[in-house]
């Protein structure tokens, strides 16, 4: 009987353990066009996978003050993809739809370029 019971152990143990999805480090430049907003005071930036979080804006920084803004975001994920929305003086892109699906590239960095509200 102890030996069937440890050998359950180690069998669910092994299948445990390979369930465990692979993580790869991916980073992302986000480049954000807000150049027909008027009076921007903050630009930022939401997301399902940390090092973003959908409670609270990571902060773009301003490579044309109020035209472009962007922000080097590295991820540890699983996944093949994350979803994000853009936030400016507090107000979130797209309101009752669809997050943006940001597709990681094959390298090792993406490059996603978008404008504010408005689908590529």
């Amino acid at each position: 009987m102890k030996t069937k019971l440890s050998i359950i152990t180690v069998l669910i143990s092994l299948f445990l353990a390979s369930c465990v999805q692979k993580t790869y480090k991916k980073t992302v430049v986000f480049t954000l066009d807000v150049s027909e907003i008027k009076n921007i005071k903050k630009v930022g930036i939401r997301g399902n996978d940390q090092p973003l979080s959908w409670d609270y804006d990571t902060e773009m920084k301003a490579l044309k003050k109020d035209s472009v803004y962007e922000i080097t975001t590295t991820f540890e994920t699983g996944y093949q993809f994350t979803e994000v929305k853009f936030v400016v003086n507090d107000n979130f892109e797209f309101q009752n739809e669809d997050n943006r699906r940001v597709v990681f590239s094959e390298k090792d960095t993406t490059y996603f370029t978008a404008k504010f509200n408005k689908r590529n």
